[in-house]
């Protein structure tokens, strides 16, 4: 197969996987067609990879253009220089903010009104780095160049500026990180109420 069918293959492959992650890890989602079309969170991260496709080849200022239009549209706002990775499901989407240096990993969720921001003007790496599987629920601030390792979960509301183990949970203001337990079901933790500001 020559390259550029390749290449359309493999973006068509990406939009399902896309779409199947969010079928996966929205209840309210009832069918492919619905997500495609009408999912913001989605339709940000589509975006991002033509962005970050231009911004990769030099092309800055297009790359800008098109993050700026996307956060008009859809309420994500996603630098082109983030590296987000695959299944990356951004649920309700308004009032997301990803940084220039912040990468993500695979099979991410996070929820509205998260930040993956930056606490310093140096140059550099300034925003979080998450591993796979990470959660992160609505409200949360991720701030600085910390990691925070595969499978953590981050309560709503919680304000990260420190590391943080695999297989952890984060919750209050600073985040405290404890141990996750075997089994437990962190997803009340992502909207749950007694971790609001």
């Amino acid at each position: 197969m020559s390259g550029p069918l390749r290449g359309l293959r493999d973006l068509v492959g990406r939009a399902r996987e896309d779409v199947a992650a969010a079928r996966l890890r929205d209840p309210a989602a009832r069918n492919g067609l619905e997500i495609a079309l009408l999912y913001p969170g989605l339709h940000a991260i589509w975006s991002h990879r033509v962005a970050h496709t231009l911004w990769l080849r030099g092309l800055r200022l297009p790359a800008r253009a098109l993050s700026q239009l996307t956060r008009w549209l859809t309420g994500v706002e996603i630098h082109p220089g983030a590296r987000i990775g695959r299944r990356c499901f951004i649920d309700h989407g308004m009032g997301v903010v990803i940084g220039e240096t912040a990468e993500i990993g695979d099979d991410v969720l996070l929820y509205h009104g998260v930040t993956l921001g930056g606490r310093t003007r140096n140059g550099g790496k300034r925003h979080p780095t998450l591993g796979d599987r990470v959660l992160v629920g609505a409200g949360a601030k991720v701030l600085g160049p910390i990691t925070i390792g595969a499978g953590t979960a981050i309560g709503a509301n919680a304000v990260v500026t420190k590391d943080a183990p695999a297989d952890s949970v984060l919750v209050g203001v600073p985040a405290k990180a404890r141990k996750r337990t075997p089994g437990e079901d962190t997803r009340s933790l992502l909207m749950a109420p007694e971790y609001f500001i």
